[in-house]
């Protein structure tokens, strides 16, 4: 199997001893053309998290949720979705992770799911609410078809359980930074940086840490303690409030992790 545009991304950044920049959006918020839009932005990044809406979220926060439900208003859809992608796909080649809960998938069919997002240009996917032990319902799927299976690891996820994680899934780990649901915090747990050195030390796949993170000086303090940083509620904010100099902000969040 070649190998992932994900890994590549990360291997090349760790040569340069540079920490990745992946920011998350809503899919189809404020609406499909603007979305769009937003997306193509988020392409000067790294790798991108293209956060597909659903109804009945596990931990996203107030922002992300009301953008979710904004989104799914909007009209967008999954063959919507992969739209988007197709279009970004004409534009850039940065890496794109597919983020959703399972019901969305499971109710478009799995092996279509797979079929598309292959064919329309995803890498990855991240699927919050399927853990390991149910993964047989699509990673034998994404893995035929190349696509790199993203776990999620917690503050309270014990170290065996990290190694096992790390063994079953491909791309990076994502480490959930706090207890509790996403959002912009005014700022980072004080041992982060610690608990980020235990994690890398278990685990051979890039670690990539996110909820909480929202300032370039936030990321900055991060820098060479994990492989990437995810931001994402500050990004809808931003979109909520008319997206203002998105621009120059996205360029200073990469640019604190250079």
């Amino acid at each position: 199997m070649p190998v992932n545009s994900i890994t590549k991304t990360f291997d090349k950044l760790k040569a340069q001893s540079k920490t990745a920049f992946v920011p998350f959006s809503v899919a189809g918020y404020p609406d499909i053309d603007k979305s769009t839009k937003v997306f193509k932005k988020l392409c000067s990044a790294d790798v991108i998290e293209f956060g597909f809406p659903f109804s009945d979220p596990i931990a996203d926060g107030p922002v992300i949720q009301a953008a979710a439900t904004g989104a799914i208003k909007a009209g967008v859809s999954m063959d919507k979705a992969f739209g988007m992608i197709r279009e970004l796909r004409r534009h850039s080649a940065t890496p794109i992770v597919f983020f959703s809960y399972f019901n969305p998938i499971h109710k478009y069919g799995v092996e279509r799911f797979v079929s598309e997002a292959k064919a329309a240009g995803v890498n990855g996917v991240l699927i919050v609410d399927l853990p390991m032990e149910e993964s047989r319902w699509l990673k034998p799927l994404t893995d035929e078809a190349g696509m790199a299976w993203i776990n999620l690891i917690t503050p309270t996820t014990p170290t065996e359980r990290v190694k096992q994680l790390d063994a079953h899934g491909s791309g990076f780990l994502y480490y959930v930074s706090v207890l509790g649901v996403t959002g912009a915090r005014a700022a980072l747990p004080d041992d982060l940086a610690e608990r980020c050195r235990r994690i890398r030390d278990c685990a051979k796949l890039p670690l990539v840490v996110g909820f909480g993170i929202s300032t370039p000086e936030q990321a900055a303090m991060l820098k060479g303690h994990v492989d990437g940083v995810v931001v994402g509620s500050a990004i809808v904010s931003k979109i909520s409030n008319g997206l203002g100099d998105l621009d120059g902000w996205l360029k200073s969040m990469k640019e604190s992790l250079g």
